[in-house]
């Protein structure tokens, strides 16, 4: 007997929402991981976080979706684009495709040798530079140590000779620019992370204007503490428009606003913690903020450009921001942890792009210290010249007198006016049409 695709269907639906029968859903540990990405510091917060928000100022109900949870730094808690999303296979797969599989992975190793077009337009073949990590080393004491990458200091060295050649847009619109020399002392750092929110996933340049748009035209004297309290919401998501996420940062910059005036006395916390504490700034944004602000370096401000460089270099493998931060504080010199930030990201923004990196234009590449050097291409392209048309109207005839003349190509009647599209060498024809 058939069963009706009615009856089927009652069937599945009773199945799916009876409690006795539904199976119990088990929480991996990359999904656990996964979650606690979202907090700076990994925990909830209880005392330190506002449990409410006061929506009186402005009339505006979007700040009710502030959660009291940690906000998070969406530029540090990036996915990781090395995940694979192959389906995994059991055990009773057949062994070809696990044979095929292997094939596919030994066949994409990269040469060690790379072509690039250097600077002044020749040509050359440069040796990539093997990948020598950090290093964990045990001691005569038997303690861990990290021993640097091999050739680090060299490799720094020369990045800082091309930036100081190379002027980036981080140099004049960066983050620790953009606070108004008038300003007070503790609007100068107010401005400062304002502008380190603004500039998640945002180009130098867009943040730029955007902080331009908060100081000219929100009430005198500007960009504050004051202002932001009781410009209206939507009016604060208009100025800053221009940058990615600014609805999400419009919200994240009220509840800093009202954290900063009802727990820390109208200023920035001088902590790193303190500053992880608020609405969505993250490890990236505190240290930046806390060694911009504040003359304190705890730590390292590790943005896309620090992560990805330092991870081609081969210095480490990690996966995120956060992960790269750890890594480099293991080693690198305290008193370069500052610089770093600008140093690397100047010379992404100008050398090392993330799409079509100017191998030809750097001095590691040259000196075959690099292992990510890629191959430029030195042949020129084989375009198709096409003849150029040049659209010219050449006389008036009306529309009725076309009518032998439909199937010409090189006619088009526009208001009444038929227009003859001649190429050169073609006044002959037109002179017989026209005649």
């Amino acid at each position: 007997m058939r069963t009706s695709r009615i009856a089927k269907e009652t069937s599945k639906a009773t199945i799916s929402v009876s409690p006795s029968k539904r199976p119990s859903q088990r929480q991996t540990r990359s999904f656990a991981a996964s979650l606690t990405a979202f907090t700076a510091d990994a925990t909830i917060l209880e005392s330190n976080s506002p449990q409410t928000i006061d929506e009186n100022s402005d009339g505006d109900s979007s700040l009710s979706s502030v959660a009291t949870v940690a906000s998070f730094d969406i530029e540090d808690c990036a996915p990781p684009s090395s995940i694979s999303r192959k389906r995994k296979r059991s055990a009773d797969s057949p062994l070809t495709t696990l044979t095929a599989a292997s094939t596919t992975i030994d066949n994409r190793s990269s040469s060690s040798k790379a072509d690039i077009k250097l600077g002044n337009g020749s040509e050359a073949t440069v040796r990539k530079s093997p990948r020598q990590p950090a290093r964990k080393v045990l001691n005569e004491a038997g303690e861990v140590e990290i021993h640097p990458p091999a050739n680090w200091a060299e490799v720094y060295d020369l990045v800082k000779e091309m930036r100081k050649e190379i002027l980036a847009p981080v140099d004049t619109m960066g983050c620790e620019t953009l606070a108004e020399e008038q300003s007070t002392p503790r609007d100068k750092r107010f401005q400062t992370l304002i502008a380190l929110m603004l500039s998640s996933q945002t180009k130098d340049t867009t943040t730029a204007l955007a902080m331009r748009r908060l100081h000219t035209e929100l009430p005198p004297p500007g960009l504050t503490l004051e202002n932001i309290l009781t410009v209206p919401a939507t009016t604060l998501n208009t100025l800053i428009y221009a940058v990615g996420f600014h609805n999400n940062k419009t919200r994240y910059i009220k509840a800093t606003a009202l954290v900063l005036r009802d727990r820390h006395g109208g200023d920035i916390p001088d902590t790193a913690a303190g500053l992880m504490a608020l609405p969505g700034v993250g490890p990236k944004m505190a240290y930046l903020c806390l060694s911009a602000a504040w003359g304190r370096t705890e730590g390292i401000g590790v943005d896309v450009h620090v992560h990805r460089i330092t991870n081609l270099w081969g210095w480490q493998r990690t996966r995120t921001p956060e992960e790269t931060r750890m890594a480099l504080q293991a080693w690198l010199p305290r008193e370069r942890w500052h610089e770093i930030n600008r140093l690397l990201v100047g010379f992404g923004q100008t050398v090392c792009l993330p799409v079509g990196r100017r191998c030809g234009s750097c001095r590691l590449a040259e000196r075959g210290l690099c292992p990510g050097v890629v191959a430029e291409m030195g042949k020129e392209r084989k375009v198709k010249k096409e003849k150029k048309k040049k659209k010219e109207v050449v006389g008036k005839v009306e529309v009725r007198d076309l009518a032998a003349e439909e199937g010409d190509p090189g006619l088009k009647v526009e208001g009444g006016t038929a227009v003859l599209i001649k190429e050169e060498g073609e006044e002959e024809i037109v002179s017989q049409f026209f005649s």
